[in-house]
């Protein structure tokens, strides 16, 4: 049996319950011009214990279908996303 397809991508989505959207990039050169030319994907995937937010790197692998539409599980958060909160401004009361 071959090894299952792994990828590292951004959470852009996390409003559904145990599962996270994901956006992979892919880069790959133009045939004719040589020019690197980005690729995006965005897959939806099963994440258990709900610990991934919007913004957190995360490594996921292809997994039998779980759903409709999930194909892949998340094995790790590789980083976590920085939180910045919106001070109010000053001045104004």
């Amino acid at each position: 049996m071959g090894k299952r397809k792994e990828f590292i991508g951004t959470v852009i989505g996390d409003k559904m319950n145990k599962t996270i959207t994901v956006k992979i990039m892919q880069v790959s050169k133009h045939r004719k011009y040589r020019r690197l030319i980005p690729k995006f994907n965005k897959f939806k995937v099963h994440d258990e214990k709900n610990e991934a937010k919007v913004g957190d790197k995360v490594r996921i692998q292809e997994t039998r279908p779980l759903s409709k539409d999930k194909r892949f599980r998340m094995v790790s958060i590789v980083e976590k996303a920085v939180v910045v909160e919106n001070p109010q401004p000053e001045g104004k009361s």
